[in-house]
């Protein structure tokens, strides 16, 4: 018979299998892109909260992804730059799970606030005479504050089934912490954790995608109707609600290579191992960038504060 373990618990995670002399490299890499992912996201977020021109429904939720990206990639890179520097595997109890439950909230919070900003588009361009009485800001920050609430309640419920769980091992086969990483550990099967994740994983994904899908058909149908008598409005149309479905797109890209990169044995364990992490490194670096290009505005305020900077200099 396997004994539980006792507190205080420390797990080991298996982390990646770096060759002799290459960790000082990785850890230098993975800093880089740490840096840059700071650097994007909070130009962003700084530049939207101090633009009072761009104190908008669309970009107030841009804050809210960028947030969320800082989340993500926060809850992971920083301990595997110190994995790759020191090739320290282990982490505490409660470092583990507000580890695992940062990246289960980013993961939920993300759909949840890019579902909020398809229903903000919809409304701008499908409704766009009644688009401030619909979308005020008591409304806006009651959608905002919903999206992030689903995703806090979610991921409360799963975590809530770690409280009384025995574990009888401490070894985490994965590069960081996560549900079915501490879950896996148990002296007992969890079936009603794996069932109401799976559930969950799967209704929340597919409302999400109906919703953006509902709702970009409807500003199709409402941009080629209205683009007959005006080319510019559809184009003005099109351009507002591309870096949503960029961003939307590339975030289930990245899910999809993780899932399906687990199904080839042939694959690498390293291989794999990196391809786990890039939902929560490749979105919140790339993210920046995509609003930063389509939004005029956006671009135009980062160019003027930038500018602003040098000339103070």
């Amino acid at each position: 018979m396997v004994t539980p373990l006792t507190q205080p618990i420390v797990f080991e995670l298996e982390g990646f299998d770096v060759p002799p002399g290459y960790g000082a490299f990785l850890f230098f890499l993975a800093l880089l892109h740490y840096m840059v992912m700071l650097l994007g996201n909070c130009v962003v977020l700084c530049v939207i909260v101090i633009d009072k021109n761009l104190h908008r429904p669309m970009f107030v939720m841009v804050c809210n992804l960028v947030v969320c990206d800082l989340l993500g990639a926060t809850a992971v890179l920083p301990r595997l730059m110190i994995h790759f520097l020191t090739g320290q595997k282990k982490i505490a109890y409660i470092p583990a799970i507000a580890q695992a439950f940062s990246v289960h909230t980013y993961g939920v919070a993300a759909q949840t606030i890019l579902g909020v900003m398809a229903y903000d588009r919809y409304i701008a361009v499908c409704e766009p005479l009644r688009y401030h009485t619909i979308m005020t800001s008591a409304r806006l920050h009651s959608c905002c504050a919903l999206a992030w609430f689903i995703a806090l309640l979610l991921i409360g419920v799963l975590f809530a089934w770690h409280v009384d769980t025995p574990l009888c091992g401490n070894t985490i086969q994965h590069i960081y912490c996560s549900n079915r990483g501490i879950l896996g550990l148990a002296c007992s099967p969890t079936p009603i954790n794996n069932i109401y994740g799976l559930s969950m994983s799967w209704f929340l994904s597919t409302s999400i995608f109906l919703v953006i899908a509902f709702s970009y058909c409807r500003i199709l149908h409402a941009s080629v109707k209205r683009g007959r008598a005006d080319s510019t409005i559809r184009s003005k149309a099109f351009q507002t609600c591309a870096s949503h479905l960029v961003v939307y797109v590339l975030y289930e890209i990245s899910s999809l290579v993780v899932i399906v990169s687990q199904r080839f044995p042939s694959i690498s364990q390293n291989i794999k191992k990196f391809f786990s992490i890039l939902f929560t490194i490749v979105p919140p670096v790339i993210n920046p960038i995509i609003y930063g290009l389509v939004s005029k505005e956006l671009r135009a305020s980062i160019i003027k504060h930038l500018t602003y900077i040098q000339v103070r200099k």
